[in-house]
């Protein structure tokens, strides 16, 4: 088993996952990489994400797994693969997988909120989030729960960009419980909606195992 590490950035954030499975899957066939194939009617390649990625959210550290077939070597793959690649998605890296997915617990990220009316509200989501309880309704299978978000995170910084956008950077869990951007977001419309952004971006970082190790 094979495993890339690349960023989807840009005009690519907005390329579904089902499209951007077609991409790998028309990438690998015109670089000239043989992967394997599920059997069975319909084959279709052997691929395997860590995380299906929001559409409208970058990020610089998807995975995905895949069987070399054929005598390529993983040290090949990223130039060949970047070749045909459209623009806003790069191959950083290829190595022989070692470790399962289910290994990843933490996920660094960047939210970016933007204000129309220039005015910052950094100091004001800086009291709201040290607050020792922030607790929001969570939609879940069942209907929806209150969770208390302050004791999930792994820590949290907010800082005011150049460009008057308020940087909102943390560390989330990724398994249950979970917690993803949007929720970290929420707490704002839920408890705070005065101060609510107009627009907010985001961007995953790096993935990271237990010890916080980046994980590959």
């Amino acid at each position: 088993m094979s495993r890339i590490l690349f960023k989807k950035e840009g005009r690519a954030k907005f390329i579904s996952h089902l499209d951007l499975m077609r991409t790998m899957q028309r990438v690998f066939i015109r670089s000239g990489i043989e992967i394997k194939h599920t059997e069975g009617f319909n084959p279709h390649p052997y691929m395997n994400f860590a995380m299906p990625l929001p559409v409208g959210t970058e990020s610089r550290c998807e995975l995905m797994d895949f069987v070399l077939l054929g005598g390529a070597q993983a040290r090949e793959v990223p130039a060949r693969l970047n070749a045909s690649m459209p623009e806003g998605i790069r191959v950083l890296d290829c190595w022989d997988e070692k470790r399962k997915f289910k290994d990843i617990k933490w996920l660094d990220m960047e939210a970016r909120l933007f204000y129309d009316n220039k005015v910052s509200p950094t100091q004001a989501l800086r009291d709201l989030y040290s607050g020792e309880h922030i607790v929001i309704e969570k939609r879940t299978k069942r209907g929806s729960a209150q969770v208390d978000i302050a004791a999930l995170h792994g820590g949290l910084e907010i800082t005011e960009a150049e460009d008057g956008a308020v940087l909102i950077a943390a560390r989330l869990p990724v398994q249950e419980p979970a917690l993803s951007p949007a929720q970290l977001i929420s707490a704002i419309e839920q408890l705070r909606p005065d101060l609510r952004p107009d627009f907010a971006a985001y961007r995953r970082v790096e993935v990271r195992d237990s010890e916080l190790r980046p994980f590959r």
